[in-house]
């Protein structure tokens, strides 16, 4: 039997502004995501039933892997199954997107794997269903980001390379962004704006994520991680961006123009966490040649 094996990468969030909020209690935000190259795999193997295999510690049956493909068995009328194992990298809870990447990615194989035939369009739809992030991960480019993350425009960002820290925390998205503290009104910008900001490498930025002193308040181990890149920074003239949250956290990452100066930088790192890269289209579209 053929074994589909295929990558979940994670995303930063370069900033996060909340813009305002709906009627129903939904923000509406300004983001860029960038995918990056740190993943989860996921393999997929055809059976009658759904099946995950993981270690994660809560139950597998409300995952999002196994909702996502619930979710295509639903809309396309599919009775086929399949045996889904989970190799879990990215943590839970750190704002890098894990989850959304791995619903994705269960989206597309098993569109794929059981000849379901929706577009990327369509799935992306059924995602929007699973979570806001899920579908940027769906068509697997660095977008710019509106309404409650669901409003996608490819854009096209320069090379970049990052250290990430990932405190040993968990933050609740649902409990920081209902928390009274949280900053609701940040002023509209345009991607030109960011764009000018990242290319001609502006010290102080507008952009920012509007999460940040929430969870600061919230999470000493994310305010320690973000001290301790803080002073990296200001000691560094080659770095030129303030260190940031990810999302609503837990993760914090740097910009650093190289691979091997973010490697130095985890080296003196009292905090757990990796060195990435990003890149400019998900590994998934390629191995399932949808490019």
């Amino acid at each position: 039997m053929t074994v589909l094996r295929l990558p979940a990468p994670a995303k930063l969030n370069r900033f996060l502004h909340i813009t305002g909020r709906r009627a129903d209690g939904y923000h509406l935000l300004q983001t860029v995501f960038q995918i990056i190259d740190q993943m989860d795999w996921l393999s997929f193997e055809a059976q009658d039933s759904l099946e995950l295999i993981s270690d994660l510690p809560f139950p597998t049956q409300d995952n999002l892997i196994i909702r996502a493909a619930s979710l295509l068995q639903t809309t396309t009328g599919s009775r086929k199954g399949a045996q889904i194992t989970l190799e879990k990298n990215l943590p839970i809870g750190g704002g890098l997107g894990g989850g959304s990447s791995d619903a994705a990615t269960t989206l597309l194989a098993l569109n794929h794997l059981w000849q379901t035939g929706l577009s990327i369009d369509e799935l992306a739809q059924l995602g929007l269903k699973l979570g806001a992030d899920v579908p940027v991960f769906v068509r697997g480019q660095n977008a710019w980001a509106e309404g409650v993350g669901e409003v996608l425009q490819p854009i096209t960002l320069p090379e970049s390379h990052f250290v990430v820290l990932t405190p040993n925390c968990f933050v609740s998205t649902a409990e920081i962004f209902n928390h009274a503290d949280l900053p609701r009104d940040t002023k509209i910008i345009e991607p030109a704006d960011f764009l000018t900001e990242i290319q001609n490498q502006h010290i102080n930025k507008t952009t920012h994520n509007d999460c940040t002193i929430v969870v600061r308040q919230r999470y000493p181990e994310v305010d320690q991680a973000l001290l301790f890149l803080e002073n990296i920074q200001q000691q560094a003239a080659e770095l030129f961006e303030a260190p940031q949250l990810t999302g609503t956290g837990a993760c914090v990452f740097l910009v650093t123009p190289t691979r091997a100066f973010a490697d130095k930088i985890l080296k003196q790192s009292p905090f757990n966490g990796f060195v990435c890269s990003g890149i400019g289209q998900s590994p998934v579209h390629s191995a399932l040649n949808l490019l």
